[in-house]
């Protein structure tokens, strides 16, 4: 036993031992690791081992080609070869479009016919066969072997190893600073504790306060004696077949398969027992026979098998079945490296060096926005919801879910004060973090939720579309109204609240009472963290809006950027009001007729924000747009939401006001050349990359996070920048989703961020980030299902570039 180290890593996983073993790398003395049974004895235990790099996020990709890499070096990687296999036209649609998105980001990938993929698989059945993708560069390794041969190489590099030592608390200092880790057998002063505790992260996180949104899901796999004439080789390319359900692998001549099932059910949603292991759990033979059944049809043979062993175990999923990685706010020195059990071997080597380059620099690599420990809300401490979310991002990691489909799981679970209004307009309801949200309208029909939608019309023009396009129309030449309550809304208050706002956002912040100011929140490296509007209500006062699906990743940005002393509060109050919005150019018009207040242009400008009476109620009126269009945010409490409803439409009844979903303001938004977070900017991409260099005024703003790096990058030349491409050579649709390779002379240069049909430009849209010096003439080609499709650059704002409607 220890009694000091200067980081405890919990838990002697795959993932563990990657991130003590670069600490220790990178210079990081005194590492301990620490687990309560032995190494590999939770989840790694019982992994299949197969690794591959095929995967759509750029960062896992380069994880996963990273940790590649270092088993290679441990001598502990298999090279032979992956196959992911397409047994449906839509699935071999898919994997064109992953081809493609792979390709976009650096992978080189070719699919392969289904003679070809006869060739690398011989024992597979020729049925249902449409191709598949080769990865030359793929295999599997052994998961004991693996994490000992990490952990060993810790251990020559300094690392202490701890077996059989449960942690029991973690104590933290006044300031909430780690300062030691209090085990069975003893304390353990340290100043940085990483919590990679798998399964038991959540309750590790409890011990200092914070959450951990993963829940176990039931995993099964199974062993299979070799069947007489059937031996597969063991140099046989592992295999992946989604429709199917299944993966595996050759094992001594036989098969292990394991499968994500549909309905695998999530196990000890209030934590995982202490006293649980390595031990399996009752597997469920009829639970697992689809997946049999989808291997025999692959592999007939199959059927003649005997059965060496049916093996289920739990596995820590996520909500969005991706890892919580980082620091967490308001906790100094704690991270998290947890719920990687779709990305648990193929990770585990580059999350372990970006943990320890956040650790010792503060910064990642690479850019892991979309990975925060910290990103999902207050409505996931509701064990139950995490773990229906985290059981459907399970189901659909194989069942093909298209880009347009909804989330199911806990619905409802937020709805605003509208949504009955909502209901009765005949919305078709999406989620976001929780929020039902119309995605569109089909006036004279029944509500409903959306779900699978889209594997109903695949990868044809949705069905809905002349009804995005009249709600496009109804903005465009009229007035349209849009509930947008799911706002995620920050209070920020307290004597220091202007001070914090001015270092954490590029643009200027302290500007008077009823300034409404966009701008960006930039990292050291000035990437772009957050995307916001802050609106000053008082002099200590202020409040930062951001999308649905941000407001925790954000307002833990905000807790990091507080310094020590500092007299502010921050807290999301995304709950405690409605947000309506309704823009046209008519929008004006309407507002007047409800309100006595003067709400002309000198009486409300753009980008102002002033409290008006609709009614008996207090509503705060933002000037603000995102589809370019005259029109305004009315900030209004839930008590008095539908009332301020109802008097809008009967007004604008005469100017022919109609209900909007989003799915129209993407459509509107691309046409005027407007960002959105995660997708177009994002912790990679600059202000000026990104056409937002006016929200960053170097000459009229003081000290900010990121201005360094915006100064030095000022100060040599832009080497690519955000441009906007017409697709198709006419106004047909295009299934376009996100994430395609754009060619350039017979080489990708880049890839689609976001896509949308422009109903106004009667054009398909996309936005890439493209070199600087490529000609506006250039002939460009954008991939979309194995056909490269013409674009052409066209100009940033393809409605009134002057930006006159919004200010008029």
């Amino acid at each position: 036993m220890i009694e000091r180290a200067r980081a405890v890593v919990i838990g002697g996983g795959i993932t563990g031992c990657s991130v003590a073993y670069h600490l220790a790398r990178a210079g990081f003395g005194e590492v301990a690791l620490l687990d309560k049974g032995q190494l590999t004895s939770g989840s790694t235990c019982h992994a299949a081992g197969l690794v591959t790099q095929f995967n759509p996020s750029p960062t896992m990709m380069r994880f996963r080609r990273y940790s590649i890499e270092l088993y290679r070096e441990l001598g502990v990687f298999e090279t032979v070869g992956s196959v992911r296999i397409a047994s449906t036209p839509e699935s071999l649609a898919e994997l064109q479009r992953g081809a493609s998105r792979a390709r976009a980001i650096g992978l080189d990938v070719e699919l392969s016919s289904p003679a070809e993929t006869l060739e690398l698989l011989p024992a597979i059945s020729p049925a249902a066969l449409f191709g598949s993708v080769y990865l030359a560069g793929d295999g599997f390794l052994d998961p004991h072997t693996a994490t000992w041969a990490l952990a060993t190489a810790a251990r020559e590099l300094g690392v202490t190893i701890l077996t059989d030592t449960r942690v029991t608390g973690i104590e933290l200092g006044s300031s909430r600073e780690v300062c030691a880790v209090i085990t069975e057998r003893g304390r353990i002063e340290c100043e940085v504790v990483v919590n990679a505790a798998g399964m038991w992260a959540p309750q590790v996180s409890a011990m200092v306060g914070a959450f951990t949104p993963s829940a176990p899901i039931d995993h099964q796999h199974i062993a299979l004696a070799p069947v007489a004439g059937h031996e597969l080789p063991r140099e046989m390319p592992c295999f992946r077949d989604p429709d199917n359900l299944v993966y595996g692998k050759s094992e001594t001549g036989g098969i292990l398969f394991g499968g994500y099932e549909h309905d695998a059910p999530p196990r000890w949603i209030d934590g995982v027992p202490w006293e649980h292991s390595g031990q399996t759990v009752p597997a469920d033979e009829e639970r697992f026979a689809p997946l049999m059944e989808g291997a025999i049809r692959r592999f007939p043979f199959l059927e003649d098998a005997g059965v060496v062993k049916l093996v289920a175990h739990p596995d820590a999923m996520t909500p969005d079945g991706n890892p919580l990685l980082g620091p967490m706010p308001g906790l100094r020195g704690f991270y998290l490296a947890a719920g990687l059990s779709l990305n648990g071997f193929g990770g585990a080597g580059g999350i372990g060096k970006a943990i320890a380059e956040w650790i010792t620099t503060g910064e990642t690599e690479l850019d892991v926005q979309a990975y925060r420990a910290w990103r999902f809300g207050e409505i996931y401490r509701e064990a139950g919801y995490t773990a229906a979310a985290a059981q459907e991002a399970y189901r659909y990691y194989y069942r093909l879910r298209y880009p347009l489909d909804s989330d199911q799981a806990g619905r409802p679970r937020r709805v605003s004060a509208l949504y009955s209004r909502l209901q009765e307009a005949g919305a078709v309801f999406g989620c976001k973090n929780g929020w039902e949200r119309a995605d569109y309208f089909q006036p004279g029909s029944a509500w409903r939720r959306a779900g699978e939608d889209q594997r109903a019309f695949g990868w044809s023009k949705p069905p809905y579309f002349e009804h995005l396009a009249a709600e496009c129309a109804t903005i465009r030449e009229r007035v349209g109204i849009v509930d947008m309550s799911s706002f995620g809304k920050i209070e920020v208050t307290g004597p220091d609240a202007a001070v914090l706002l001015e270092r954490a956002c590029a643009n200027r912040v302290d500007r008077p009472v009823g300034s409404v100011v966009y701008g960006q929140l930039l990292d050291d490296r000035a990437g772009i963290v957050a995307d916001v509007t802050i609106t000053r209500l008082a002099e200590e006062r202020f409040r930062v809006v951001t999308g649905a699906g941000t407001v925790a990743s954000d307002l833990g940005w905000l807790r990091q950027c507080l310094h020590d002393g500092e007299r502010v509060a921050l807290r999301d109050a995304s709950d405690e009001s409605c947000v309506i919005g309704f823009w046209g150019p008519h929008a004006r018009a309407v507002l007047q007729a409800v309100t006595r207040d003067d709400v002309g242009n000198e009486a409300l400008p753009f980008y102002q924000a002033r409290e008006l009476e609709i009614a008996v109620a207090r509503v705060l009126a933002q000037r603000l747009t995102y589809v370019g269009e005259l029109g305004y945010e009315l900030y209004v409490a839930p008590e008095d939401a539908v009332q301020v409803w109802d008097r809008l439409l009967a007004a604008g009844a005469a100017f022919g006001i109609a209900h909007v979903g989003y799915r129209a303001i993407d459509s509107l938004r691309m046409e005027k050349g407007y960002r959105y977070m995660g997708a177009d900017i994002g912790a990679g991409d600059r202000p000026d990359e990104a056409g937002l260099a006016f929200c960053v005024p170097l000459a009229r703003k003081g000290a900010f996070r990121g201005r360094a790096a915006v100064e030095r990058a000022r100060a040599s030349d832009l080497t690519r920048r955000i441009r906007t491409l017409a697709v198709g050579v006419d106004a047909g649709y295009l299934p376009l989703y996100g994430g395609e390779a754009v060619w350039s002379g017979g080489q990708v240069i880049g890839r689609v961020r976001s896509a949308a049909y422009g109903f106004t430009v009667s054009r398909n849209l996309a936005y890439a980030y493209l070199p600087v010096e490529l000609d506006a003439q250039a002939q460009l080609e954008i991939e979309i299902f194995g056909e490269r499709v013409s674009a052409s650059i066209t100009d940033d704002v393809l409605v009134d570039p002057g930006h006159l409607r919004a200010r008029g």
